[in-house]
């Protein structure tokens, strides 16, 4: 992929309770539908047992990410999702 860049987002869940794998799956479909390329999903312990899932994927140049983090703001059981990196990758 010419022109690409990389980007991190922290997904935080409602509680512990939720089931990530929903949430995770949910974020995989966010960012194809945004024409993006799954690159992998980490967990990262909050506290209390909460933790929040970093998604990392690539993306063609000429994509906005603007509205990224309201669409995964909007996945069910997430209370906030935050651009945490982006880098020009290639």
């Amino acid at each position: 992929m010419a022109g690409t860049n990389g980007a991190k987002y922290k997904l935080m869940p409602t509680s512990p309770e939720a089931d990530l794998d929903a949430i995770q799956e949910a974020a995989k479909k966010v960012v194809e539908e945004f024409g993006g390329e799954n690159k992998g999903y980490t967990l990262e312990p909050i506290a209390f047992g909460l933790k929040a899932i970093i998604v990392f994927f690539y993306y063609p140049d000429d994509k906005d990410t603007e509205d990224l983090e309201n669409k995964f703001s909007e996945i069910k059981n997430v209370t906030s999702a935050q651009l945490i990196d982006m880098r020009k990758i290639a």
